[in-house]
């Protein structure tokens, strides 16, 4: 029995699965997202910095 070539798996023609434009704007949200996520983590780190410096009130 013999196969077809490019009847089944990865070896026939890949389509085309997203516009450009789309693929653009996914990278953006995400590249915005982790800057964001970023941003919070260090300023996280910076407010327990700050509060473990400060003395405590007696």
């Amino acid at each position: 029995m013999k196969r077809s070539p490019g009847a089944a798996g990865f070896n026939g023609r890949s389509a085309p699965v997203a516009s450009t434009r789309l693929m653009d704007a996914v990278a953006a949200t995400l590249a915005i997202g982790s800057l964001s996520l970023c941003l919070i983590v260090t300023l996280t780190v910076l407010s327990i910095k700050v509060s473990v410096a400060m003395p405590l009130p007696a």
